[in-house]
């Protein structure tokens, strides 16, 4: 007797011609003091690492040390870099440099001043979070330059990288903004962790988000900060 046909549940396979963008975003920067700034490059605030956010890193390393990642991408702001570096030297790869996946440029609250005025609750960030969008804040960037930048610097590196993964270092606003994008949801839909890793399929017609905020590396539990690091 012939045994009855089976259709087993269909596992996910990467469709050809994409690319596994893994959206790493930079590990804790320095904090910002009273009556001090962040050095700047080109108009941006540019701290380096906390002594967590270097951990952060040496975490992300050994955790996409043996993932197949022919690429590692990191934008002109050095925190990015630093997170990378690890990985970087695990695997042998000199990171390029993507200045279009540098974060959201804040006008006014650059260099530090956006990290006060969020916690002390000024008006305009209220009416950001209120609204999603960034530039609502004085002199920051508009939205739809923000995000045509943005899927510009995605976009390069997806085609550049067919049938490939590769790791891109990153920033809050900016991996917010791709994954919005990708999935249609509101602006500040996806607040990422500090090292953590999303991951996101891209081919030239659509984009499959496959892991948000992954921070295992990190943190074994769902729902409480990741544990501190000594």
């Amino acid at each position: 007797m012939t045994e009855p046909k089976e259709y087993r549940q269909a596992q996910f396979a990467r469709p050809a011609g994409a690319c596994d963008v893994l959206l790493i975003r930079h590990g804790e920067s320095a904090p910002v003091r009273e009556g001090e700034s962040f050095p700047m490059v080109d108009g941006h605030g540019d701290p380096q690492l906390d002594p967590v956010g270097l951990e952060q890193a040496e975490r992300v390393g050994a955790r996409l040390a043996g993932e197949a990642i022919a690429a590692i991408y990191v934008t002109n702001l050095q925190r990015t870099a630093q997170t990378a570096a690890p990985l970087a030297a695990a695997l042998g790869l000199e990171p390029a440099v993507e200045a279009d996946l540098r974060e959201v440029h804040l006008g006014e609250w650059e260099g530090g001043s956006f990290r006060r005025h969020t916690a002390e609750g000024h008006p305009a960030a209220v009416r950001m979070w209120a609204e999603q969008r960034w530039d609502v804040i004085p002199g920051a960037e508009p939205a739809d330059a923000f995000a045509a930048r943005v899927a510009a610097g995605l976009g390069r590196i997806a085609a550049a990288h067919p049938d490939q993964a590769v790791a891109v270092f990153s920033h809050g606003g900016v991996i917010s903004q791709i994954l919005a994008a990708a999935t249609g949801a509101r602006p500040f839909s996806f607040l990422s962790d500090n090292a953590s890793i999303s991951h996101l399929v891209v081919t030239p017609e659509y984009s499959v988000l496959r892991r948000y905020n992954d921070t295992t590396h990190l943190s074994s539990t769902f729902f409480s900060a990741p544990e501190p690091l000594t």
